[in-house]
């Protein structure tokens, strides 16, 4: 049976899952593997390892200043845990780039609103659209053999903790707007905002990566990584890939569906359009 969303045992189940699924690992001593010249370009060649390095630092500092005021020792707890696997992603994103001569500086980090608790919510549907394309875009890469293996291994463990953390934040709104006694339409509006919101931001995050490294980025070998591309096989590898990893998670916890859906639908049109355009030209 079940758990009822916003109930006790919810909280237990999903603080308690994350707090066990903890890895201990430093970014400074994992095995980086020496990289070709090839490579080493096409790394640097990659327009946004600032923007990422300041993402994660930013995660970090919101979770770390968000922790300490959650009333609930165990939220409180689990919350706290995952500041530390935010910060420790911007250390191995700043281990990455002072190894291999990657041009990404430091950027300040601004000052947080007073209220802390919407600015981690916002913070939360953020990494849930993030990662949900990063699914697509690392499947891509992977399988175009676009870096060394090694890399990607080192990656991947970035990429289950990204996961790790949606889960987490989806129970955790969950069991939140329940307690508050937010019905489904309420609850699916609110979504509907932040991951507008969200997106706008990583739209900036887009355009400003084109502004500072555009020229760089197309002169290199990253065509590799690019040559073929289609849209809705992205969608397809995001959609796949965000099913494939949230299949190893407890069936109890809650999951994304927001963003499943609406790529699930996406499919279905563009499937639609795919087979129009044939019959027409048959």
């Amino acid at each position: 049976m079940r758990i009822s969303a916003g109930s006790e045992a919810h909280k237990r189940l999903f603080c308690d899952q994350f707090i066990a699924t903890h890895q201990s690992f430093e970014p400074e001593t994992l095995p980086w593997p020496e990289l070709e010249e090839r490579d080493l370009a096409r790394l640097r060649s990659i327009p946004f390892w600032q923007e990422v390095y300041h993402t994660e630092r930013r995660a970090g500092a919101i979770v770390d200043a968000f922790a300490p005021g959650i009333a609930d020792p165990l939220v409180q707890k689990a919350v706290a845990l995952q500041g530390i696997e935010e910060a420790r992603h911007a250390r191995l994103i700043r281990t990455m780039i002072d190894l291999y001569s990657i041009d990404a500086s430091e950027q300040p980090i601004e000052t947080f609103p007073p209220d802390l608790e919407t600015a981690f919510i916002d913070f939360g549907f953020g990494e849930c659209l993030d990662a949900f394309l990063g699914f697509g875009a690392f499947k891509t890469a992977r399988q175009s053999q676009f870096l060394p293996e090694a890399l990607f291994e080192i990656f991947d463990l970035l990429m289950f903790e990204e996961t790790r953390h949606i889960v987490f934040f989806i129970n955790y709104m969950a069991w939140r707007e329940h307690s508050r006694g937010l019905g489904r339409l309420r609850r699916t509006l609110k979504s509907v905002r932040f991951y507008g919101r969200a997106a706008g931001r990583l739209a900036g995050m887009v355009k400003r990566g084109k502004d500072d490294h555009g020229h760089d980025f197309a002169v290199t070998q990253a065509s590799v990584f690019l040559d073929g591309f289609a849209f809705p096989q992205f969608v397809e590898d995001c959609y796949r890939e965000n099913a494939r990893r949230m299949a190893e998670f407890d069936p109890d916890l809650m999951q994304p569906r927001l963003l499943p859906a609406v790529a699930g639908l996406a499919l279905k049109g563009l499937r639609f359009w795919s087979q129009h355009k044939a019959d027409r030209h048959a």
